[in-house]
C-alpha cells in the first residue's frame, strides 16, 4: 500500500472531484468518485439510509488522500433521500437492496428492524418492478460503466465481512477491519448487490461495520482503510 502524506496542505484534494451519474427520487443529485485509472474496486456505501456510519468512514478516509486513487472509485451515498430521512428506504419506500434485477427478485415486501436485537416490524416495498428505483438503476448504468473487477459494499452494524469465498480483497479487508469473514449473512436477499453482482461474476464483498460510534469508527479504521483505498 502506498504511505499517505498527512499533511494539512496535502488533504482532501478529492473532495473537488465528484461526478454526478444519476439523481434520486427526489432529484437528489448521485455522486461518485472516479479513480483516476481503470477502476478494479468500487466501493458503495449509503445504500441503506439508517446506515450513515458506512458514508461516515468512507468520507473522512477518503479526505486523508493527497491524490485520486488510481484504481478505486466511490460512491459515498448511493440513497441520499433515505439518508436525509434517516431511513432504510428511498423515497418512495423501496429497500434498494431488494430492488435490482436478479433472477431471484421478489415483488412484494421486506421486513426491516429499528435495531439489530429487535424483530423486524416495519414492511419495505422491493419495487413496483425490478430495477424500478432511480438510484438502482442510475448506479447498475455506473457498474455497468466503470466495469469494476469487485464492488465492495458497505453496510452496519453486523461487525463482519459477508462474500461467499475468501479472497484476496476479503483478506485485505480483514487486516484492515480486523472482522471475521462469513460465507453467508445467514438468510435469503432476492433482489440485492451482490445477487446482482454474483450472477454477473463480478466479486462483491459485503463490509458490515462494527456497532461503534461515528469518532470511534474513525479512530479505529479511518488511516488503515484510508491506505487501503488508496493501495
Amino acid at each position: 500500500m502506498k504511505k499517505l502524506d498527512f499533511s494539512p496542505d496535502r488533504r482532501g484534494v478529492v473532495r473537488q472531484k465528484s461526478s454526478s451519474y444519476g439523481t434520486s427520487v427526489r432529484e437528489t443529485p448521485l455522486l461518485y468518485y472516479p479513480s483516476s485509472g481503470k477502476t478494479e474496486l468500487l466501493v458503495v456505501a449509503g445504500i441503506h439510509g439508517e446506515e450513515p456510519e458506512t458514508t461516515f468512514l468512507l468520507s473522512r478516509s477518503m479526505r486523508l488522500l493527497s491524490c485520486v486513487p488510481e484504481h478505486v472509485a466511490m460512491v459515498l451515498c448511493a440513497n441520499p433521500d433515505g439518508m436525509v430521512a434517516g431511513t432504510r428506504c428511498n423515497a418512495n419506500g423501496v429497500d434498494l437492496n431488494r430492488n435490482f434485477a436478479t433472477s431471484n427478485w421478489k415483488s412484494g415486501f421486506v421486513g426491516s428492524r429499528s435495531i439489530l436485537e429487535a424483530s423486524r416490524d416495519t414492511l419495505l416495498s422491493t419495487g413496483k418492478v425490478e430495477a424500478s428505483e432511480p438510484e438502482v438503476s442510475s448506479l447498475v448504468s455506473l457498474m455497468e460503466a466503470l466495469s469494476p473487477k469487485a464492488i465492495l459494499a458497505m453496510h452496519a452494524p453486523m461487525g463482519c465481512i459477508d462474500a461467499p469465498q475468501k479472497t484476496d480483497l476479503v483478506c485485505s479487508l480483514e487486516d484492515v477491519f480486523n472482522l471475521p469473514w462469513i460465507e453467508s449473512i445467514g438468510y435469503e436477499t432476492p433482489g440485492s448487490l451482490g445477487t446482482w453482482c454474483n450472477e454477473r461474476k463480478i466479486e462483491c464483498v459485503t463490509l458490515e461495520l462494527p456497532r461503534l460510534s461515528l469518532e470511534l469508527l474513525f479512530e479505529r479504521y479511518g488511516v488503515a482503510f484510508a491506505e487501503f483505498l488508496a493501495r
